[in-house]
């Protein structure tokens, strides 16, 4: 009986769900049709100043080096860096993991404009690597606002295999806030995300060199 109750309670919350949904739709197609022209001329340029704005958004990102995927020398990290929303950085060295990650981000670089992707030799790059304590390759280093938010370490997160898919490390890329969401990708697994690398955010916006920085070496 309980059961049947149940039922019947979730049957009419879907209905009524529905009707909403559809009354909805009734009156913005309603609201369409009885709109003037001049009405009409204001939605239009609306939509035009918005596709003018969406466009000038790319046109910036990608005089920023936004839409492809670059190698960095550790003195160019910085000025890559500054005034970026959202930035991947992979630290490598000359290794299959690390081939198999840079395959991965050449093909992401180019479906996510909005954010800039780059890579960096970690055995070139002791200051950052000693400062962002980075210990396995490949790590990719999240990075928002001038400030790193969250790590990629090796391939746990992605499956623990090297076969993993694009579409996995996009999803990690999404749960970490760098990259957008988009259809390709599975929004449950997008919102739930794998776990994240415990380690702690280092802000870069007001940071300086030390002797004792440029003196670190990567092991």
């Amino acid at each position: 009986m309980a059961h049947q109750l149940i039922q019947q309670q979730l049957e009419s919350n879907l209905l009524n769900i529905a009707n909403t949904i559809e009354q909805s739709l009734d009156d913005e197609m309603h609201r369409l049709d009885n709109m003037g022209e001049e009405d009409l001329d204001r939605l239009r340029e609306q939509r035009l100043l918005a596709l003018k704005k969406q466009q000038k958004k790319r046109q910036e990102w990608i005089r920023k080096g936004h839409g492809e995927y670059r190698e960095v020398e550790e003195k160019e990290f910085f000025n890559e860096m500054k005034g970026e929303d959202r930035m991947v950085c992979h630290f490598y060295r000359n290794n299959w993991p690390c081939e198999v990650m840079d395959k991965h981000l050449k093909i992401l670089s180019t479906k996510h404009l909005e954010t800039k992707f780059v890579k960096l030799n970690a055995e070139k790059a002791p200051f950052l690597t000693d400062r962002l304590k980075i210990w396995m390759l490949p790590t990719l280093a999240l990075i928002k606002n001038e400030k790193t938010t969250d790590y990629v370490v090796g391939f746990d997160e992605l499956g623990g295999v090297d076969d993993f898919q694009t579409e996995t490390l996009a999803m990690r890329l999404v749960a970490g806030g760098i990259i957008f969401e988009s259809d390709d990708y599975k929004p449950q697994a997008a919102s739930e995300g794998p776990a994240r690398s415990i380690r702690s955010a280092t802000d870069f916006r007001n940071y300086k060199k030390t002797e004792s920085d440029e003196d670190s070496d990567f092991d």
